[in-house]
């Protein structure tokens, strides 16, 4: 069969001239049919015509020749060739030829023009189906079509199996077919199909066809589901496990495009698990991690859904599935858990011993685990108990007794502890609970007296129910501690003959008994003296009762019936103040005219009571008083005592009376200075050149002032050896020397101090001193920079180093003294490349997770890492110091890695070269550092073939023998010639081993073929100069790059293709060697190679060959083929929960490397994950704070971000590319949220013997912040109501603490409320404050204590007093509370009947007279009271013996010689620290013989709140209460003399001067300097303009000092710089814009503003006292422009708005939401020029609060307008008419055109008044008219008694708002007619109104409104009309007043009043000014 190769395509070549010879299969050379040889002749005719091609087998895409045509080579003659025996002998050939095929066809046939196909200029079809359903079986998808210049019919076909089962083929006419689809396309089975067409017209001959490729490209439909790789079902992790990876799964999808990327989402059974886990598309895997915190006891198992969804963006979207179950595997960490506790177990006291009482179990708390659990006791078994370790039972140990003391009452607390027995946890876990046994009582005990015998004493004539006296140490109790009735029993007497009883006669448990008297008539000392009885205690219980008695002996004894008498009424004393121990100080003497011990031998000086009497020392038998204590006396503290000394007989033990003594101590110089306190303490932060608040330390001598001995200097003496401070030695005021060094400083800690010992000594001789302690505390600043040991760390380790292998450690040393600051930490800076980590801590660098050290698989190739170190100190923010080394890392090899050979390729050599001839230098690559490599041949792996392909075996033919290989350098040679026809390919075996090799033998093969070849002397000739080519990236595998035809002039001599090139570009394609084309192998990318240089080589076969080279050139256009790449991603940051909107978090970089639109990236967030608290800029990658954080709302967030290419222009066609990341974001939370208390409302109850550091109670608080950090642990403290230090608090968890006694609470019983503070630890720290109530039970442990009087004292009655009137009121107290503090008083019965005198209330205590006195039949009364309390079950009681004296009858009182006193106290003295006495007076009585009365004083008036105290006897007036001069600063105190010692006078409201029995005591509280000055506003604002003056008094600062004169001068200073903000051309202002007065705090403008600047002012101020005390304030001062103020016109003078103004200020800036400043305010000058002195405008500007600009006045009046109706209340009050801009303020006119405008002004007026006057003459008629209707209308305001009395209408400018107090500022134009200078215009207006109707105006009177009063409709005004003020109104108001109340009887009396009011005003225009209408 005849195959033709191709048609000629070219006219000069050799075809043409050959005839077009073809060859057959078998490659010899044929004839061309006849047509076909016409056809070529014709070619060789033309040039431009192309035969058709026939099918030669390869399809022919098109009938021009195309760039990528696949065509085989033709041969070319070169011109050089052409000779002419050439020509004759294809001549001749051709000839023959011609000949030949006549003779054998025999006849002629005619020539056949073959056919072609119609591709409509295409070179190809290339056709584009959709796989799937889209393009179903039977679908028609091409219409073929043909031509035949011949006209025959046509048919088509398709070749191959393929094609035909694809396509079938339907004719549709003679040159048509239709092309239909013959099977289903799956694109994921095969993606293109290129099938060959064919076409006949059946004349071509048998089996010719011509041929065309069809391309069909099948594209993509979203047709396959992602289907999950294999993975583990099941994931094991442990609960304590941190966040990881856990596992990673791989779904793929058959699918390309968006349709075949799959992305990851996770789901699971509840919110909480997705919390825990998340899942995060990783290279297109899915890694599944695990982000939160595992608690196996909460949750063991997990069942998570992973799905994997393709990113189709429109259509169907594919989902698969992969279900995980997460097991958590538990651990231990938990403790056990009880599971059987038994909280109380009851049983008997008498239980057997070993009898089981209660079992506790526990199980341990890790389920999982569950291990043993053993059990002990830990306390409170006191021995008692045992318990089983292994089973938990508790069994009795020792024998119980309830009533033993080791029994706690019968109540056992037992804590139990449960172990577990774990070989894991060290120390092992443990769990404690608390179990109570209590014993049941039984009948055991028996009742029992503490003593045997008791001895008692009790005088003769006692009440009844008076107590025996127990003697000696018998208790007098008896206890029974049986429970119950078991323990309650009585107590009654036997054997005392019914003269005692005793109480209580029944007790439980335990009782306190008295024995009292029953019968006093027995009681008679000169019968009884001894009285013995049994005292018995008996069960009452029914059974077998128990008892036991005590033997009672009582002595009676004799009473004592007189009282001692001092020889002196007043003993008076000098004593110089440096008395010495022993002095004596004054001698007493008492008679008693009593017998025995009862008299005198018996009288003793017991007591002795006063001020002194604690520093004396009273000889008890001689009276002598003498100074026990030196230093005791102190004029200057108190310049006289008064000491009350006593005398007692009896030993002492009886009657007792008192005598005063005085005692006058002079003055020495004995004082030194006393420091204010005893330590001063200072804070200093290191460098600073001063405190920050000046340390000033200060002492007072209180020697007399104006002395040298009052005179006081300081000097330091000790705590600074280094001299680094200096004090002044007159104010004591301690300055740094020079600033100090932290470091410095001897000591250790962050906080360091200075210990300073100050003394302060006076000038007197010999100087006196006191020394104080002032500690001044150094805060450390950070100024030191850490230091590194080395500046540079060499290092070399080996390449197979494993991660996470220690390196090299760095040293660091910061200076700095604190921990905080010297705290270093480490950090690579850069060089690292994700190969070493390093310890922040340690300074360790070791090798990163996953690094690869090796050199050879680093890209770039890297031996050697420059790792820069920070080392950074605990500085913050800007004060943060660091250092920096270096670190050198060298990577040494290690010989690894095999060799591997460079491709030895083919190489030929010719034959016949001489010996030792160079074939070829293999090569072997080694990346190792140091390789031996030793070459060799391998016969084994060799062969050679002959020119046939037969194999040449070596006995044929040695050809190993012909080559011999250098060892070293792999040279091979030829030994022998080589004879190309034995063997013509040899491909020899390669061997290289590399001799170094420390693991395996090392070694690599290869092939080397070498081609033996014939010489050659012609070159190959390319067809062009050189190609140019464009490829598409990622042109799929077998893509024709372009095709190289070279053609050889020599015969049989094929050409063969090859390719040089760089490596990596020649990887990328495939050369065919015998056709030169050039397909692409391997994927080729744009952003790898843009271009594609490379050259062909052409070599014939020649021996020796020939060869020639073109250039080949080939352009990659550009895909978007990459996805973006995030740059080092952040997986998590932290930021603050504070920090605001716009604040940048991070910024994320992404990368694509492609070009244009593709490389354009475009970063997305995704809003859910963020919710909306965060923003990406999609051009940038700046993610800012886009909301306000709150982290107690969300602590953390898992941000999605994406990052897309080519977004603009191909996310909506699906043509861009994405990565995703995510970071997370931890809120770091800061201190904002403010601890709160649990409520609490009732009192915890306690008693006083509560026990000291047993809890009380627990208080809880909560705090938002988080718990886990110091801003959610809370510290409590208690800050208030704990002034005796009863109560202490501590902490017992996080949010929680305990209150406990501090200790013992006797006596302090009352109701508590502690002010407990909760603050957090944060900083700076929040705190909340709260009343915690506890309430402390008295218990009955007080006797009543007499106070008043409180010791005997003899009373003095007149004898002339009336029965029943009052002699003395006793008082006494008790401690106790409640019925144990109820006193109780009586009097007692005594042997001489004194005591039936008097009679007293018990309640009251008020002794009244019961009997006449007669002083000759009896001067002295002894009686005996007693006090007692309620108490229960014992009252307990006290004693107080009177002695009242009968005097004669007194007939004058006491008097003053003056009236009034005058004296001084200083402030915040201790209270009684001053005393002050009050002067003498005169008793014009006759001094009594026997006695002189005793004048007493009492405070009748000015002491309402109980400031003072008089002593009545020594008159002595103090404070009480700690005074205050800003509270109070002077008393009027009336002080009344009486005798009458025993009864407060009445309170005196007011002084007489004629009542000498009457002192007005002023006092006068002295000031000290103890209050701070306090500016009246923390920010003061005012503004200037550019018109300013310089020295403008721009604002006033006020401060305010409650302290008086010198102490409250104040000075006022400019604390720092003035700072200008937002300024413009201000920088010629050199010096400070403004200065401040420092007298009278006045801000002056100190430079000239200009037009142009901008800006505002802000600086701080400072005042201060004399004293130092001071406060700070800040001053902003806006530079405006002239219009920027708005003009306020008040109703008000100028300087009533002066007065309101701060007001007005802070209304309207609280209002508006601005800053308002003040400008000025003036007098109002109307439209002409006048001046209205009735009204004031006011000159404001208003500043925005955010950016303190000023606002323009625009803003100004819309801020108003928007707040009218809150501004409604102060534009009434104020009387605000109009708000507008501020005009420019002109220059003043000139004195003489103010004259003028005065002229004109007063002849307009006269004018006008002419006018009015003519005006009111023509009204005259019409006024009674109006009077008439005036007379029945309402007055301005509503009638509160008729609800038909409101306003109807809401219409402004109607006289239905004239109501009294209605403002003007919303009446037309701001403003009211009636009082503006028009007068004129205004009566014409009236005279208009008056005469059009006579009447009010319409709307004056509505017709309609009328309310029933009675039997008549009464109208009533809502608008009203008044008429002109000038006119003559008033004269009528009484005649209209009376016609109104005739014709209106019933009108009630507001209606009236307020109609009398109204014509009031209208009469008297011109006084009430104030009136408020609308116009008239």
């Amino acid at each position: 069969m005849l195959v033709p190769r191709r048609w000629c395509s070219e006219p000069d070549s050799s075809v043409c001239r050959a005839g077009c010879r073809v060859k057959d299969v078998s490659g010899v050379a044929v004839r061309p049919p006849r047509r076909a040889a016409s056809e070529a002749a014709g070619c060789c005719r033309s040039a431009n015509m192309t035969p058709p091609r026939v099918d030669t087998g390869t399809p022919a895409r098109a009938t021009v020749p195309h760039p990528l045509e696949n065509t085989a080579p033709t041969t070319r003659l070169s011109a050089s060739h052409h000779a002419p025996h050439l020509w004759l002998r294809r001549v001749w050939l051709v000839t023959l030829l011609v000949v030949a095929s006549v003779g054998l066809l025999g006849t002629p046939v005619a020539a056949n023009t073959p056919p072609r196909f119609v591709l409509d200029g295409q070179s190809e079809i290339v056709i584009r189906l959709t796989e799937g359903e889209a393009t179903p079986v039977g679908t028609k998808i091409y219409t073929l079509k043909g031509q035949d210049p011949d006209g025959d019919s046509l048919t088509f076909g398709v070749r191959g199996v393929e094609g035909r089962d694809l396509l079938r083929i339907e004719q549709n006419g003679a040159t048509e077919a239709f092309v239909y689809l013959r099977k289903a396309l799956d694109r994921e089975i095969k993606d293109e199909y290129t099938v060959v067409l064919t076409l006949t017209d059946h004349k071509l001959g048998d089996g010719q066809f011509i041929t065309q490729s069809m391309l069909l490209l099948v594209e993509d439909i979203n047709d396959n589901e992602p289907i999950f790789r294999p993975y583990e079902s099941s994931v094991l992790v442990e609960e304590n496990a941190p966040p990881q990876v856990l596992t990673t799964l791989l779904a793929t999808d058959q699918d390309e495009g968006p349709f075949g990327q799959v992305i990851y989402r996770l789901e699971a059974d509840t919110e909480s698990d997705l919390e825990k886990f998340t899942v995060n598309t990783v290279d297109g895997k899915g890694v599944l991690r695990l982000n939160g915190d595992l608690d196996y006891e909460r949750k063991s198992l997990y069942q998570l859904r992973v799905l994997a969804v393709d990113r189709a963006i429109s259509g169907r979207v594919n989902t698969a599935t992969a279900a995980l179950v997460v097991r958590v595997g538990d651990v231990e960490d938990q403790p056990p858990q009880f599971i059987q506790a038994p909280p109380v177990t009851r049983i008997p006291e008498d239980i057997p011993v070993n009898s089981g009482v209660l079992e506790v179990k526990a199980v341990d708390g890790d389920r999982g685990v569950n291990n043993r659990i053993t059990y002990s006791v830990l306390e409170g078994d006191k021995g008692l108990f045992q318990l089983d370790p292994n089973s938990g039972v508790l069994y009795v140990r020792r024998p119980l007794d309830r009533e033993s003391p080791l029994s706690n009452n019968g109540a056992f607390i037992i804590k139990i502890q449960a172990e577990e027995q774990s070989e894991v946890v060290s120390p092992p876990p443990t769990m404690t609970t608390e179990v109570t046994v209590l014993l049941e009582d039984v009948n055991d005990e028996t009742p029992t007296f503490k003593a045997a015998h008791y001895v008692g004493e009790i005088a003769e004539g006692s009440q009844y129910n008076s107590p025996v006296n127990l003697l000696g140490d018998a208790i007098p109790e008896v206890y029974d501690h049986d429970q119950g009735n078991n323990g309650t029993f009585q107590m009654f007497l036997e054997g005392d003959g019914g003269m005692f009883d005793v109480t209580p006669p029944e007790g439980v448990n335990f009782a306190s008994f008295l024995i009292r008297v029953r019968n006093p008539a027995l009681l008679d000392y000169e019968k009884v003296k001894v009285v013995n009885f049994t005292v018995v205690a008996r069960e009452t219980v029914a059974e077998q009762p128990k008892s036991s008695s005590a033997l009672v002996t009582v002595y009676i004894r004799d009473t004592n019936d007189n009282f001692p008498t001092f020889v002196e009424e007043l003993y008076e004393v000098f004593i110089p103040e440096d008395a010495q121990v022993g002095t004596t100080v004054a001698r007493i003497q008492a008679r008693d005219p009593d017998s025995d011990k009862f008299g005198t031998e018996g009288i003793r000086y017991t007591d002795l009571r006063g001020s002194l009497a604690d520093k004396l020392e009273m000889d008890p038998e001689t009276g002598f008083i003498t100074l026990k204590e030196s230093g005791a006396l102190d004029r200057e503290s108190v310049a006289v005592h008064y000491l009350t000394a006593e005398a007692r007989d009896d030993m002492g033990n009886g009657n007792r009376n008192t005598v005063v003594v005085k005692v006058v101590v002079e003055d020495v110089n004995d004082h030194p200075p006393v420091f204010l306190q005893p330590r001063y303490e200072a804070r200093i932060r290191e460098n600073a050149p001063h405190f920050p608040e000046p340390l000033i330390v200060t002492a007072r001598d209180n020697d007399l002032n104006g002395t040298r001995n009052h005179e006081v200097r300081y000097v330091l003496i000790a705590g600074d050896p280094g001299r680094n401070f200096s004090i002044d030695a007159q104010s004591g005021r301690i300055t740094p020397v020079s600033p100090l060094d932290f470091e410095a400083i001897p000591q250790e800690g962050d906080l360091r101090s200075f210990n300073l010992t100050v003394k302060a000594y006076d000038l007197g001789e010999p100087p006196l001193s006191s020394e104080a302690a002032v500690v001044v505390f150094v805060v450390d600043e950070n100024d030191h920079a850490p230091q590194f040991d080395r500046p540079l760390y060499p290092m070399v380790i080996p390449e197979d180093t494993p991660p996470g292998t220690s390196v090299i450690q760095v040293f660091a040393e910061d200076l700095d003294g604190s921990a905080v600051n010297s705290k270093v930490v480490f950090r690579i800076q850069h060089g690292a490349q994700d190969k070493f980590v390093m310890d922040a801590d340690s300074g360790v660098i070791s090798v990163a997770q996953g690094a690869v050290l090796d050199p050879d698989r680093t890209e770039p190739r890297a031996t050697t890492y420059v790792l820069e170190v920070l080392a950074l100190d605990g500085g913050i923010g800007g004060t943060q110091l660091h250092a920096q080394t270096v670190v050198n890392i060298t990577i040494l090899d290690v010989n690894n890695k095999p060799p591997i050979f460079v491709d030895p390729g083919t190489v030929r050599v010719y034959e016949n070269v001489n010996s030792g001839f160079f074939v070829h230098r293999v090569e072997a690559v080694d990346l190792d550092a140091q390789p031996r490599l030793r070459y060799s041949l391998d016969p084994q792996n060799s062969e050679a073939r002959n020119e046939q392909g037969a194999i040449v075996k070596p006995t044929e033919y040695n050809y190993m023998g012909a080559f011999e290989m250098n060892e070293v350098d792999g040279v091979i040679r030829t030994v022998l010639p080589l004879d190309r026809e034995q063997v013509e390919v040899i491909r020899l075996g390669l061997v290289c081993e590399d001799l170094e090799a420390t693991t395996e033998k090392q070694t690599a093969t290869a092939t080397l073929t070498i081609l033996v070849e014939d010489t050659n002397d012609n070159d190959p000739q390319f067809r062009k100069p050189y190609y140019r080519r464009s490829l598409a990236e990622n042109s799929k595998k077998g893509t024709t790059v372009a095709s190289v035809v070279a053609d050889d002039i020599d015969k049989n001599r094929t050409i063969t293709y090859s390719m040089q090139g760089s490596k990596e570009v020649l990887s990328l394609m495939q050369l065919d060697r015998e056709t030169g084309e050039v397909v692409v192998v391997d994927r080729v990318d744009r952003e790898q190679f843009a271009w594609l240089n490379f050259s062909v080589e052409a070599t014939d076969s020649g021996v020796p060959p020939r060869s020639n080279s073109v250039d080949v050139v080939v352009q990659v256009i550009d895909e978007n083929d990459n996805n973006p790449t995030f740059i080092n991603p952040l997986s998590n940051l932290t930021i603050r929960e504070d920090a605001p909107p716009g604040t940048s978090v991070t910024t994320v970089t992404a990368t694509d490397p492609d070009s244009d639109d593709y490389g354009l990236i475009t970063y997305l967030l995704d809003r859910k994950s963020s919710y909306g608290k965060f923003e990406i800029d999609p051009d940038t990658g700046v993610i800012t704070v886009a909301s306000a954080l709150n982290r107690e709302e969300r602590s953390t967030f898992n941000l999605l971000i994406e990052a897309w290419d080519n977004y603009q222009f191909g996310y909506a066609t699906g043509e861009s590319r994405n990565a995703f990341m995510q970071l997370g974001v931890t809120v770091a939370d800061i201190n904002d949220e403010v601890p709160v208390f649990e409520e609490r409302e009732d009192c915890t109850m306690i008693t006083e013997f509560h026990q000291p550091r047993e809890t009380i109670t627990v208080v809880h608080a909560t705090d938002g912040d988080d718990v886990n950090s110091p801003n959610g642990r809370i510290l409590f403290s208690i800050e208030g109501g704990n002034e005796k230090g009863l109560f202490e608090i501590r902490n017992i968890e996080k949010t929680a603490a305990e209150i406990f006694a501090a200790k013992p609470l006797v006596g302090h019983y009352g109701n508590y409320s502690l002010e407990v503070q909760a603050q957090d630890r944060g900083f700076p720290p929040n705190s909340v404050l709260s009343h915690i109530n506890i309430c402390v039970l008295d218990f009955n442990d007080h006797a009543p204590q007499f106070v008043s009087p409180s010791e005997n004292v003899t009373i003095k009655v007149p004898e002339n007093a009336t029965v029943g009137s009052l002699v003395i009121q006793v008082r006494a107290t008790d401690q106790d509370i409640g019925i144990n503090g109820a006193v109780r008083y009586r009097i007692l019965k005594d042997t001489l009947g004194h005591w039936q005198t008097f009679t007293i209330d018990q309640t009251t205590g008020a002794i009244l007279l019961q009997k006449p006195l007669d002083r000759e039949r009896q001067k002295l009364y002894e009686i005996r009271v007693e006090a007692y309390d309620q108490g229960t079950p014992t009252p307990l009681s006290n004693d107080l013996d009177l002695a009242i004296y009968v005097r004669n009858v007194n007939d004058y009182e006491p008097q003053f010689v003056q009236d009034e006193v005058i004296m001084n106290f200083t402030e915040h003295k201790s209270p009684r620290a001053e005393r002050f006495k009050l002067v003498d007076t005169v008793d014009l009585d006759d001094v009594d013989e026997e006695n002189t009365a005793q004048v007493c004083y009492f405070i009748v008036g000015g002491d309402e709140y109980n400031t003072f105290n008089l002593d009545r006897f020594t008159h002595e007036i103090m404070a009480v209460k700690e005074l205050d001069r800003e509270v109070d600063d002077h008393y009027t105190l009336l002080v009344k003399a009486t005798e009458d010692c025993l009864s407060k006078p009445e309170p005196v409201s007011f002084f007489d001067p004629r009542d000498d029995t009457l002192l007005k005591v002023h006092v006068f509280v002295n000031d000290i300097n103890d209050n701070p000055p306090k500016f009246t506003r923390e920010v003061f604002t005012g503004g200037i303009t550019t018109a300013s003056d310089f020295g403008l008094q721009v604002m006033r600062l006020t401060a305010y000092d409650p302290d008086a004169g010198e102490n409250s001068r104040l000075r006022y200073y400019m604390d720092g710089r003035v700072q200008e903000t937002l300024s413009e051309n201000l920088d010629n202002v050199r010096r400070s814009p403004f200065i401040v007065d420092p007298v009278s705090g006045i801000v002056k403008l100190n430079f000239d503003p200009q037009k142009g600047m901008k800006g505002y002012f802000d600086f701080k101020v400072y005042v201060n006292d004399s004293s130092g005390w001071g406060d700070r304030a800040r001053v902003f001062i806006y530079l405006l422009r002239e219009d920027q103020r708005v003009r306020f016109i008040l109703r008000q003078s100028p300087d009533e708005v002066r007065e309101q103004v701060e007001y007005f200020r802070d209304y309207l800036g609280n209002i508006t939401g601005a800053i308002v400043n003040v400008d000025d305010f003036r007098v109002h000058e109307n439209h002409d020029g006048t001046v209205d002195k009735t009204k004031t405008d006011l000159y404001l500007h208003l500043v925005d609060r955010n950016d303190n600009s000023v606002l323009e006045v625009k803003q100004v009046l819309a801020m108003i307008d928007k707040n009218v109706e809150h501004l409604d209340h102060l534009f009434k009050e104020l009387n605000v008419l109009d708000t507008q801009r501020a005009e420019l303020i002109t220059a003043g006119a000139k004195e003489e055109d103010l004259l003028f405008l005065w002229l004109v002004g007063v002849i307009v007026f006269l004018t006008l008044l002419l006018v009015l006057t003519v005006a009111l003459c023509l009204s005259q008629k019409a006024r009674y008219s109006r009077r008439l209707k005036a007379a029945t209308a309402t007055a301005f305001g509503e009638c509160s008694h008729d609800p038909g009395l409101t306003r109807t209408s809401a219409v402004p400018n109607t006289n239905i708002h004239s109501v009294e107090g209605s403002n003007p500022i919303w009446m037309s134009g701001f403003d009211n007619d009636w009082y503006k200078d028009e007068d004129s215009l205004r009566y014409q207006q009236f005279v208009h109104q008056s005469e059009g109707n006579d009447s009010l105006d319409d709307n004056a009177v509505d017709p309609h409104s009328l309310s029933p009063r009675g039997d008549r409709d009464v109208p009533y005004i809502t608008q009203s009309n008044v008429p002109n003020p000038l006119s003559r109104e008033s004269s009528t108001v009484g005649s209209n007043t009376q016609l109104m109340n005739n014709e209106h009887p019933n009108i009630n009396d507001t209606y009236r009043a307020n109609l009398y009011q109204t014509f009031h005003k209208i009469a008297n225009p011109l006084v009430d000014k104030k009136l408020e209408t609308t116009e008239l």
